[in-house]
């Protein structure tokens, strides 16, 4: 299930068990770590922090969390953006479905919090809306997005090491 939201209205995996680069979907970024960056919000620090927080979460949940932002959507809908980014990397262990993907799309104001249908009594639509509301949206207003980013990340991970949804 996936939820996304306007980003500004009041309301991800190389070496994941893969290969370090995956094939893109058509027209989208080749997936290139547990953060890729097209839209150069973060910098090398801020994203090497980011990476090793979601290479400990993978290591204790085993489920893959990616973040991914983009310059644009080239008019297509986030939540079609998103799914052929998890389908197209394979986000998640196969038979399993168990992959999140954070996207954030700053020119066209969104954010989604793409979940595979192996976590989402982990991470439910209703949580996802929470923390796309009171975590990241309110960083985003005020010009932070790494904060925002981090923000949501952690929001996530909180919720997939919650007891019972570690396999």
């Amino acid at each position: 299930m996936i939820r996304s939201l306007p980003m500004f209205v009041a309301a991800a995996v190389a070496a994941c068990g893969g290969p370090a680069t995956a094939q893109a979907p058509a027209g989208l970024p080749a997936l290139t770590g547990r953060v890729v960056d097209n839209a150069a919000l973060l910098t090398r620090d801020q994203e090497a922090f980011l990476t090793r927080a979601l290479e400990d979460t993978e290591r204790r949940t085993k489920h893959q969390l990616v973040v991914v932002t983009l310059p644009g959507l080239d008019g297509q809908p986030i939540e079609k953006v998103g799914l052929a980014l998890g389908r197209g990397w394979g986000i998640g262990r196969k038979g399993h479905d168990d992959g999140v993907l954070l996207i954030v799309a700053p020119n066209e104001r969104m954010v989604r919090i793409e979940v595979g249908s192996g976590l989402e009594r982990a991470l439910t639509n209703e949580e996802a809306g929470v923390i796309i509301r009171q975590r990241i949206l309110p960083r985003f207003r005020k010009g932070a997005m790494a904060a925002g980013i981090y923000d949501g990340t952690a929001g996530i991970i909180r919720e997939l090491e919650t007891p019972g949804t570690t396999p």
